[in-house]
């Protein structure tokens, strides 16, 4: 049985962590290549960087911040923002990223998956998808959250599934920020059909939520970022919790 994993998520704007409400008001919470080092000596089993402002901005993602991470960090590390082509790719995983995140460019162009799958592998494609709920459906958004598609959620994971993605990122957008717990109902929906491992995003704010997260939500990894960065609760107090309500957890 697969372990379930435990994710602190950093997101990064002008090469500072921060963390916002609903994906504005960020707030500095520190250096991401401290913070990373911090969790990786604290028990998270890896480590995500998102660059929110690559994609609205148009920005490289920043090499120079995972190569000085893969340095200090032994455990995997992800690699998401601005990612836009096959080159981008190469560079972050040169530079010591084990993964990367694919948003805003797999819906522009969903076949830079299946190249990046098949050219790389699909254990280091992890396709990113911001979601959010209008009437009794989640759309799609990108670049960073900020732009409405037209794709229906559910349909857009089955097809990034069979184009090659190896692991799905899934934050909701109407949870993320509010600590009023993962968007259960949206995960399990998306777990029904999922063949690839799911990371749930978005709504962390109790040791309940984490324990919600896998059994109503049925993910296979949990990712949280304000809860982690703020010190509300440690990843040992997560992995404790968990391991008590008898959830398979890495120690």
């Amino acid at each position: 049985m697969v372990k379930t994993r435990i994710i602190p998520c950093l997101d990064v704007k002008d090469g500072r962590v921060v963390k916002g409400i609903n994906f504005l008001n960020l707030i500095d919470a520190g250096d991401p290549v401290e913070q990373a080092k911090h969790y990786s000596n604290n028990g998270a089993d890896e480590i995500c960087f998102l660059d929110i402002s690559a994609s609205l901005e148009n920005r490289d993602t920043m090499v120079n911040v995972v190569e000085k991470t893969a340095n200090e960090v032994f455990i995997p590390l992800t690699v998401g923002g601005g990612i836009s082509s096959i080159e981008n790719i190469q560079a972050l995983l040169k530079a010591g990223a084990d993964k990367v995140s694919i948003n805003s460019a797999a819906i522009k162009n969903p076949y830079i998956i299946k190249e990046a799958s098949e050219y790389f592998g699909n254990q280091c494609i992890v396709v990113a998808v911001d979601a959010k709920k209008h009437n009794n459906d989640w759309f799609v958004y990108s670049h960073g959250g900020t732009k409405k598609t037209d794709l229906l959620a559910l349909n857009w994971i089955e097809k990034v599934q069979n184009f090659g993605a190896g692991e799905i990122l899934l934050t909701s957008m109407d949870k993320d920020g509010t600590k009023s717990g993962f968007d259960n109902e949206l995960l399990s929906k998306v777990s029904e059909f999922l063949k690839i491992p799911l990371i749930a995003s978005g709504g962390v704010g109790s040791l309940d939520h984490f324990y919600d997260g896998v059994i109503k939500g049925k993910a296979d990894a949990l990712l949280a970022a304000s809860v982690f960065h703020f010190n509300e609760i440690s990843i040992k107090e997560v992995k404790k919790y968990l391991k008590e309500k008898n959830v398979n957890i890495r120690d």
